[in-house]
């Protein structure tokens, strides 16, 4: 067999297990509410090539590529388990058994290791989460988008259950209109699965999860009870109210139980950037999930500051155009705005620099910022530029950035890239709030330094407000191994991977 032939075997070999695994990892997750990941990936819904690529990240934690082979044994002694719902990293639970392993010589138990470790849900396999009812009042495009995410997770371990969607007032055939919007999308593309919809019943179904289709218009218009809804969640992803009285507004329709508005709020409301803040939820009947470019820049600059101290900085964020831009020169009760969005950069302004104060109290007056908007539907940049009280070299400063993204508590927050072909398009579809591009870091160990942070102005800030969301409504799983580790053995600290 020639070389070629022989890597061509060892991948078949390869996809064959990754087959092998899908039915057990979706088994784990829609019977029992296990989510399996491979260093955070998750492996639910994923192909058998996916499985391959999620398996090959690895080499970023130790030079080592990660093998369907070496994790399938670990799937199949989940499988045994009869667990409850839970979040189980394979790959960091593996790493572990191989350090036992070692330890005592061969003869650890693989079985038998993964019972003591996973013991707070062994055996609990008839456990179910609680459901939470989960009203979207709005459909644009950060509605859709954390529709398609909650209907994903449908199937499974989430305790969140969209039950319907409040639209104004329209015409007979809107509800079609409605749903083919949700159906294809022009950055995003098509749905994955099926939606039918019934006009007489005022209901849009899809992937099985029926969704009440509600007419008001306004937010104390509405009984939810007698749509069978009672303490919800209702996702405000209209930008209409945006300070507590209004969104309070909310609060006086039968059935709803707490709010969380899809932008940055006004006045008390607290803004909300999963990853840093979250912990200051607790009972808070009104929540915002702040605006997609501070959820994108505060984890990173949360990390920076920990690590080396932020004195003062400056945020300009090169931002996709939006709906509430013109499409030709027209009247825009705002600066600029008016001006043809599909024709020009458009400075503007931003309140994500004062938000990350709001957000990360450490940073409150620290930074300015402004905003261009430019001719592109979706995917944004915003350029940090620093200055720090440390003093690290663009080598270190992409070292630690790298570790915050793989090994920190934000690393469901913080990507890292290095890819010379890297663009605004690759961007698209990240579950992360933002990407650091580590090509484009600008430090020279004076103290000063430009960071470039990509993020998906509309799938990522998604992603953070279903986090938010999920943290509201007290249905995250516990995740396991519960004391993370790298691949050196060392302990994850709370922020970042170092502190100052």
């Amino acid at each position: 067999m020639t070389h070629d032939e022989h890597v061509f075997a060892a991948w078949i070999d390869e996809e064959s297990l990754a087959e092998a695994a899908i039915p057990i990892v979706g088994s784990l997750y829609r019977r029992q509410n296990v989510v399996t990941t491979v260093h955070g990936r998750r492996l639910v819904g994923l192909s058998a090539n996916q499985v391959l690529k999620a398996h090959r990240f690895a080499r970023h934690l130790d030079g080592v590529e990660l093998h369907p082979s070496d994790t399938f044994p670990v799937l199949g002694a989940l499988a045994s388990l009869n667990l409850g719902p839970a979040v189980i990293d394979v790959a960091a639970l593996l790493r572990q058994f191989r350090k036992h392993e070692r330890a005592d010589g061969g003869s650890t138990d693989l079985t038998g290791f993964l019972r003591a470790e996973l013991a707070d849900v062994v055996g609990h396999g008839d456990r179910a989460l609680p459901p939470t009812d989960v009203v979207l009042y709005g459909f644009g495009r950060i509605g859709r988008l954390v529709t398609r995410i909650l209907l994903a997770r449908a199937g499974g371990a989430s305790g969140l259950r969209l039950r319907a969607v409040v639209l104004r007032p329209g015409a007979r055939g809107d509800l079609t209109k409605r749903a083919s919007l949700l159906r294809r999308d022009s950055i995003h593309g098509p749905f994955d699965g099926t939606i039918t919809v019934d006009e007489d019943a005022r209901t849009i179904t899809a992937n099985g999860t029926v969704i009440q289709v509600i007419r008001a218009q306004a937010p104390d218009q509405v009984d939810y009870r007698a749509h069978g809804i009672d303490d919800a969640v209702v996702v405000d992803s209209t930008g209409s109210w945006r300070d507590r009285a209004g969104l309070e507004r909310h609060l006086a329709a039968p059935g709803a139980g707490r709010v969380l508005l899809t932008t940055a709020a006004k006045g008390d409301v607290p803004n909300i950037v999963h990853g840093v803040n979250d912990g200051e939820i607790g009972d808070e009947r009104v929540l915002a999930a702040a605006s997609c470019t501070t959820n994108a820049v505060t984890p990173v600059l949360a990390a920076l500051h920990e690590r080396y101290g932020v004195r003062h900085g400056h945020v300009e964020t090169v931002h996709a155009f939006t709906n509430d831009q013109n499409l030709t020169d027209n009247h825009h009760s705002a600066d600029r705005r008016g001006r043809a969005a599909t024709l020009n950069m458009v400075i503007t302004e931003t309140g994500a620099a004062k938000a990350v104060g709001a957000a990360y109290p450490e940073l409150a007056g620290r930074l300015s910022g402004n905003a261009i908007r430019v001719p592109v539907s979706n995917g944004s940049l915003a350029v940090l530029s620093l200055q720090l009280d440390g003093s690290p070299d663009r080598g270190e400063l992409n070292a630690f950035l790298r570790d915050v993204s793989l090994v920190s508590s934000l690393r469901r927050q913080v990507d890292y890239v290095d890819s010379p072909e890297f663009a605004s398009s690759d961007v698209l579809g990240s579950r992360k709030a933002g990407v650091v591009d580590g090509l484009a870091t600008i430090a020279d160990g004076d103290g000063s330094a430009v960071v470039y942070v990509w993020y998906d102005n509309e799938h990522g800030y998604s992603r953070q407000v279903v986090r938010v969301l999920e943290s509201m409504t007290g249905v995250r799983l516990p995740a396991f191994p519960r004391d993370r580790v790298d691949a050196a053995g060392r302990s994850i600290a709370p922020l970042a991977v170092a502190q100052r």
